[in-house]
């Protein structure tokens, strides 16, 4: 199953159109895609995913291996209620929270928010295309998350490490994203990552030349009336490889109010005998307007 591949570079040219209908598709159909040519600095990337890799074996790795959770995965009980994986969580917007990470190094707090920077960029272009992919005004997602501070961005780093028994535990359990459009720089070498699709679970292979792999979390399937659906998902734990994974999440503000956008959302709570008054005299008519018609009705106007 070939996962969607989405080339920024061909939003400019002829191949427009072709490019929108696909990047619609794979929201639509999938959940989940991948873009290339994205803008984001290459050795940027590399130098981030280098650096992430460098604190896990000088900080975090230690502590993992000397956690209970190890002790408990003993090679006898398969463990349900927590996920094999070692993380840390940076906030960037609307509040840019990197400097509290004290044992973070400077290197690497200066690139990630050179990274994020980038990063951002590439989600409000993202949710710019879904927009006028369905219709909408092209600002009404990065509106509709805005809130009173703006829309809120965080990453979550984590590393999914060697697992003596990775028939007994997942690295992360099966889940959707909470939030709004997910972009993920993962490893380049080792696996883990699978999405639920037709009624199968889909490998994720690593993403080679720095392409970003791209899912929709459950506000966008809320904020397109169900049109772009949020997908399960989970990661495996591996015996051989030891997994990264830098998850940036373009999320509405914590007061931001979601709900279906209006020009998506059918009219409804009328009785059919008030549709057939309309509909007698557009009959014959195209059914959208109508279905305005009966919105305004339905909501007084």
């Amino acid at each position: 199953m070939e996962i969607p591949m989405i080339d920024f570079s061909k939003l400019d040219g002829e191949d427009r159109s072709k490019t929108m209908a696909l990047l619609h598709n794979a929201c639509e159909k999938w959940g989940f895609f991948q873009i290339e040519n994205h803008g984001v600095d290459k050795e940027l990337m590399e130098k981030v995913k280098k650096l992430v890799n460098k604190h896990y074996e000088d900080n975090m790795k230690p502590r993992f291996y000397n956690s209970d959770l190890v002790k408990t995965v003993d090679g006898k009980n398969k463990i349900s209620n927590t996920d094999w994986e070692s993380t840390f969580f940076i906030w960037h917007r609307p509040d840019n929270k990197i400097n509290e990470c004290a044992d973070l190094s400077e290197e690497l707090r200066k690139t990630v928010d050179e990274y994020i920077n980038q990063l951002i960029k590439v989600a409000e272009k993202l949710s710019e295309l879904m927009c006028e992919n369905l219709g909408l005004d092209k600002e009404h997602i990065k509106e509709a998350f805005t809130g009173s501070k703006g829309p809120a961005v965080g990453t979550k780093v984590a590393k999914y490490p060697k697992c003596p028994h990775p028939e007994l535990v997942r690295g992360l359990r099966e889940h959707t994203d909470a939030g709004g459009i997910i972009l993920l720089l993962q490893d380049d070498q080792v696996p883990g990552l699978e999405f639920f699709k037709d009624g199968e679970w889909v490998n994720i292979p690593p993403s080679k030349n720095n392409t970003i792999f791209v899912n929709t979390g459950d506000q966008v399937e809320v904020l397109s009336n169900g049109i772009y659906k949020s997908t399960l998902h989970r990661v495996m734990t591996d015996k051989d490889g030891s997994r990264l994974s830098i998850a940036t999440f373009y999320n509405p503000s914590g007061d931001a109010v979601i709900s279906p956008a209006h020009k998506l959302t059918y009219p409804n709570r009328y009785t059919f005998q008030d549709y057939l008054k309309l509909y007698s005299s557009t009959k014959f008519e195209d059914k959208a307007p109508r279905f305005e018609s009966m919105k305004k009705i339905v909501n007084g106007h």
